[in-house]
């Protein structure tokens, strides 16, 4: 099959500045998710109902990011399946949840043995485009695992129990305050003094000043999370885990936009439903999606949990 040419994306400006407008809305949206998600995490975090409603939330959000997966696949001209990938991404997530010490009622190679047989039999009797099978079934399973794992440790992250009350809804305050706060940064002084292309055939308005202010708010963040919810944490693990999240995140966040150049769309849900502000839902999580397995990494072997 001919090389398939990559899709024009319209050249972005790399001026710096200020999107007001959509600044108002980014700033709207994210208040109104950030009151509903910390209700959960401090009425939910050692509350019977907690542990559903966040798996839930996670399953919610698995699908929405298989979808966009998908459309992304379907932009490059290829036809991944998405009901298989959403398949395998919620049997990862539920064996996260019924996980308990030695308990493993849904092991890992059943549902990658399950998968298999989902996502590359489905192909035989649903792919019209065969001659493209290939890349088709690489983008379903990349889609699986990347929602699957990346959003199946955050729920791990949230069950994640400790001498201290609702330990799971601080590590996930933890996740989500040194991420963003990264995130933020990493906005507003790209934009006001982002001079130095830090992936220009990638994103052209990512700067290196961007990525150091990046790294300024995850130690910020960092250090709000150890006054306020983890005082337990030594100086060290600040410094560290803001540092290996805020890398981890910035590279999920290059990541993504490698998919969305390539398909020649500029936000992840491919001109579909958005969430206002903020484009789809993998763009508000690819860094998360990273930066969660690092997190969950660190508690195992540094602090002890499991």
């Amino acid at each position: 099959m001919p090389k398939m040419p990559v899709p024009a994306v319209p050249a972005a400006s790399t001026k710096p500045g200020f999107d007001k407008k959509n600044l108002i809305t980014r700033v709207g949206t994210a208040l109104v998710f950030a009151s509903l998600f910390l209700s959960l995490l401090w009425f939910g975090g050692d509350a019977a109902w907690g542990r559903p409603a966040y798996a839930l939330l996670m399953a919610v959000s698995i699908f929405a990011g298989v979808r966009e997966m998908t459309l992304i696949g379907r932009a490059c001209g290829f036809n991944p399946q998405m009901l298989p990938a959403l398949l395998v991404a919620w049997g990862l997530l539920a064996h996260f949840y019924l996980q308990s010490g030695v308990e493993d009622p849904l092991p890992l190679w059943l549902i990658f043995g399950g998968g298999f047989l989902l996502i590359h039999f489905s192909a035989l009797f649903f792919d019209t485009k065969l001659e493209e099978a290939l890349p088709s079934q690489a983008i379903a399973w990349m889609g699986a695992l990347l929602l699957g794992l990346g959003l199946g440790f955050q729920l791990k992250l949230f069950l994640l129990q400790g001498t201290v009350a609702k330990t799971g809804s601080r590590f996930i305050l933890a996740l989500y305050l040194i991420t963003w706060l990264g995130d933020t940064a990493a906005y507003f002084i790209g934009s006001a003094f982002g001079k130095h292309r830090l992936a220009p055939k990638v994103s052209p308005k990512k700067s290196w000043e961007g990525a150091a202010g990046n790294l300024l708010g995850n130690l910020l963040g960092g250090v709000i999370i150890k006054l306020w919810a983890c005082p337990q944490w030594s100086w060290v693990d600040v410094v560290a885990l803001s540092l290996l999240m805020g890398i981890a995140g910035q590279l999920g966040d290059l990541v993504e936009s490698t998919w969305k150049r390539s398909a020649g769309v500029k936000d992840s849900n491919a001109g579909s439903v958005s969430i206002p502000g903020h484009g789809g839902l993998l763009d508000r999580v690819d860094s998360l999606l990273f930066a969660a397995p690092v997190l969950y990494a660190y508690a195992y072997f540094v602090f002890g949990f499991n």
